[in-house]
C-alpha cells in the first residue's frame, strides 16, 4: 500500500481535478435568567428568535464523533496523541469512534493496534475499511481510459468475506471488537484502489455479507452518492445483511444531506458519516473564523443528514483536530464541542435548528441533561433565547470557543421556568450542559 492510493507524496487527498471538495457557504458569552437581560453584556447583541428545546422529541441515537488512525500513510499517533484523542476530559478532543484501514496484507495487521487497543481502553468504539483485497483475489479490467483499473474477482466474493472475518479475529484476539467492518472504502472513487458498481456491492451483500461476524458497513461513497446506497435499501436481502448505511460527504452539497428513502426503508439500520475533512486540507486547521465552519458542517450532519456518527480524515494532520505537534486545533476544538458533551449513546433531540441567519443550534439528552451546541458564524454578537420544553433544569453550564479561547470553561448559570438566555459572542461556538 502507498501514498499513492490515496494520498499525494505530501499525504493529502486526491486532489481536486477528480474530486471537487467544496466550501458550501468577541466577548465571553454571559448567561441570565430569561427574567431579566439586564447586565448581560454591554456590548450590542443582536436579538433572535427564541430557540425551543423540545426533550420529548427524540431523534437519532448518537453513536459518537471520530477519526482516522492510518499509520501506513503518516505515521501512528504517540501515546499522548492518542490521550488527547480519545481522552474526554478538560484539554482533550472526547473522539469517541476510531476508524483504521483493512490492510490487504496480513503482515500488516498489527499496525494500528496500539492505537486501537488505547482507544478501546479510553471507551471508543473501533471500525475499519478496506481498501483493497488481497491481491491474488483481483483481477484487472478496462474502465473508460483506465486500463488497469481493480475489482474483485467474481469468484473470491467468499474467500473476500473469509479475509474481513480473519481481520475481525486477529483484532479480537488482541483486544479489540469491532463494532463494524466496511466492504470498500469509496468503491465509486478507487483510480487508485478497487472499484465496485452499486450491482456489485449488491450482489456481495446478498450472497456473502451474511457470514461477515461483525456488522457490515456499505457503501461508503465519497459524495454520499445515492446511486451507491438506493440498490442496497431497494433489495431486502442485501438490506437484511447490512447494519450500518455509511457515507463520506467530499463536497456534497447541504441539500443532499436529508435521505427520505432511508427513513423510509432503513428501520433497525443506522447512518453514519464515516469519512471527511472539511472545508478542505490546504488550510491550516487553526485559521479563524474559518475553522467554525467544521461546527457548521457538524451541526448540518447531525440535524440535516441525520447521522448517527460523524468521522474525521486523519485525527493527527496541519488541517485536523490534532496538529502536528498534538495540539488541539481550532478546527478540532469545533469537534470538542460536540465529541466531548454529546456521548455515545445521547439522543438528539428537536431544537430550532436556526433562530438567525448565522446561527446553528442542535440539542441532545445525554443521561439527565440537555447539551445544546450553538454556533454563531456572524460578525456580531447575538442574544440567544433558550426554552425547554417538557423538561426542567435548574442551572447551566456552559463552554466557549472563538479567536482568543478554545473549549473554555465558563461560569454557571441559573435557569428560571425551564428557560436561560445567552449571549453568543460574534464568530464563537458555545456548548451548553443543564442540571
Amino acid at each position: 500500500m502507498t501514498h499513492s492510493r490515496n494520498e499525494s507524496a505530501n499525504g493529502e487527498r486526491p486532489s481536486p481535478s477528480r474530486r471537487s471538495v467544496l466550501a458550501t457557504m468577541g466577548a465571553l458569552p454571559v448567561l441570565t435568567a430569561t427574567t431579566s437581560l439586564a447586565g448581560a453584556s454591554n456590548a450590542v447583541a443582536a436579538t433572535t428568535a427564541t430557540v425551543v428545546i423540545d426533550v420529548s422529541a427524540r431523534r437519532q441515537v448518537v453513536r459518537g464523533f471520530g477519526g482516522m488512525s492510518h499509520s501506513a500513510w503518516i505515521g501512528d499517533l504517540t501515546a499522548a496523541q492518542r490521550d488527547t484523542a480519545f481522552g474526554a476530559g478538560d484539554g482533550r478532543l472526547g473522539l469517541s469512534l476510531l476508524r483504521i484501514p483493512v490492510p490487504e496484507d496480513r503482515s500488516a495487521w498489527s499496525r494500528d493496534l496500539a492505537t486501537a487497543k488505547r482507544a478501546v481502553e479510553l471507551g471508543a468504539t473501533v471500525i475499519a475499511s478496506p481498501w483493497n483485497p488481497p491481491s491474488s483475489m483481483v483481477e484487472t479490467f478496462v474502465r473508460g481510459s483506465q486500463t488497469n483499473a481493480r475489482r474483485l474477482r467474481y469468484s473470491m466474493y467468499g474467500a473476500y468475506a473469509q479475509h474481513l472475518n480473519d481481520f475481525t479475529a486477529f483484532l479480537r484476539d488482541n483486544g479489540v471488537n469491532l463494532y463494524a467492518v466496511s466492504v470498500q472504502n469509496e468503491p465509486d472513487y478507487a483510480q487508485d484502489w478497487t472499484w465496485w458498481t452499486p450491482a456489485e456491492m449488491v450482489r456481495f451483500l446478498r450472497e456473502n455479507a451474511g457470514s461477515i461476524s461483525t456488522r457490515v458497513i456499505a457503501p461508503e461513497s465519497f459524495q454520499y452518492l445515492k446511486n451507491m446506497s438506493d440498490p442496497i435499501l431497494n433489495d431486502p436481502v442485501a438490506l437484511a445483511n447490512v447494519d450500518v448505511v455509511g457515507a463520506h460527504l467530499y463536497g456534497t452539497p447541504f441539500a443532499n444531506f436529508p435521505y427520505p428513502l432511508f427513513k423510509q426503508k432503513g428501520a433497525g439500520k443506522e447512518l453514519w458519516m464515516t469519512e471527511v475533512y472539511y472545508p478542505n486540507s490546504t488550510d491550516s486547521a487553526d485559521l479563524w473564523p474559518q475553522a467554525l465552519d467544521v461546527g457548521e458542517h457538524i451541526h448540518r450532519a447531525m440535524v440535516d443528514a441525520e447521522f448517527q456518527a460523524y468521522i474525521w480524515w486523519y485525527i493527527r494532520r496541519s488541517y485536523g483536530p490534532l496538529r502536528e505537534d498534538g495540539r488541539i486545533s481550532k478546527r478540532g476544538a469545533c469537534m470538542a464541542h460536540f465529541a466531548r458533551f454529546v456521548r455515545p449513546g445521547s439522543v438528539r433531540v428537536e431544537a430550532t435548528p436556526k433562530p438567525a441567519s448565522d446561527v446553528y443550534v442542535s440539542a441532545y439528552r445525554n443521561g439527565g441533561s440537555t447539551v445544546v451546541v450553538a454556533v454563531n458564524k456572524g460578525a456580531g454578537a447575538v442574544s440567544q433565547q433558550f426554552t425547554l420544553a417538557n423538561g426542567s433544569a435548574s442551572s447551566v453550564s456552559s463552554w466557549l470557543t472563538d479567536a482568543s479561547r478554545s473549549v473554555a470553561a465558563q461560569a454557571a448559570a441559573r435557569v428560571s421556568n425551564g428557560a436561560f438566555t445567552a449571549t453568543l459572542p460574534a464568530r464563537s461556538i458555545t456548548t451548553f450542559v443543564t442540571a
